[in-house]
């Protein structure tokens, strides 16, 4: 598997070509101290893993991944877990906070060989696969007091923002903060097919409408088989689309 590293700090860099040079199933083609150094040799090589700083001057790794046409699968290493959220928007195996030990880099290859050896087998490609499925999310990133977890976007029943934050409700009526920045952010990553934006406020999951009804002026009101502390609107601009909508699932 030939894989390179991309890291600012010199003694992080290398405490990973050591730890790499361990792991007989990698074969380390190339060690950066930037992005742009890193970007010249991807266009040149193959390269089947990269592991990658996020907090690098000039160019950060999460900028430096959007700036590539065709990028490795990733595996982020990183003394910050404030980027936790964002990697997860990206086609990475893992996330990993340094300093960075022999077992937890094993474990990370341990997971890249998983899909990698179930991908294989169904005659699929593991770096296709989860850039497709991350173009739509499929799970949501959430705080639970000073830990993060997960809820599947299908278990999701709506997406709510209340004092800038983005809140969700799950199928159970659990609200968690989302770790999201907005809900235009949020909705251009949800399967439109299934999820709406009903306002400035909400987007709904069609499979937890339970009725609407018409409103004065055109508009409609959403009633959810959860527990909603408010109204749910939709404009009068936006009733016909909400209709073809909800008619369309």
């Amino acid at each position: 598997m030939n894989c390179i590293i991309v890291d600012d700090e010199p003694l992080a860099r290398q405490g990973m070509e050591m730890n790499v040079a361990n792991v007989l199933s990698l074969n380390l083609l190339g060690s950066f101290s930037n992005a742009l150094a890193a970007g010249d040799f991807l266009r040149k090589e193959n390269v089947d893993l990269m592991f990658l700083d996020i907090n690098m001057p000039e160019l950060s790794g999460l900028d430096f991944l959007k700036s590539l046409r065709n990028a490795p699968l990733v595996i982020f290493t990183t003394a910050y877990d404030k980027y936790l959220a964002q990697a997860f928007e990206y086609c990475s195996i893992d996330y990993l906070l340094k300093p960075i030990s022999q077992d937890k880099l094993k474990n990370a290859i341990r997971k890249y060989k998983n899909l990698q050896n179930h991908f294989t087998s169904n005659h699929n490609n593991i770096n296709e696969y989860l850039n497709t499925h991350d173009k739509k999310r499929s799970r949501i990133l959430v705080k639970k007091g000073m830990e993060f977890q997960t809820v599947r976007v299908e278990d999701t029943g709506y997406f709510f923002t209340e004092h800038k934050l983005v809140f969700l409700v799950d199928k159970e009526g659990r609200k968690y903060m989302a770790e999201k920045n907005n809900l235009s952010e949020l909705e251009e990553e949800l399967d439109r097919n299934i999820f709406y934006r009903a306002n400035r406020k909400y987007i709904i999951n069609a499979n937890y409408v339970k009725r609407f009804k018409p409103l004065e002026r055109s508009k409609i009101s959403v009633e959810l088989t959860l527990p909603v502390n408010e109204e749910i609107i939709i404009s009068q601009e936006n009733s016909a689309s909400f209709k073809k909508w909800i008619g369309e699932i």
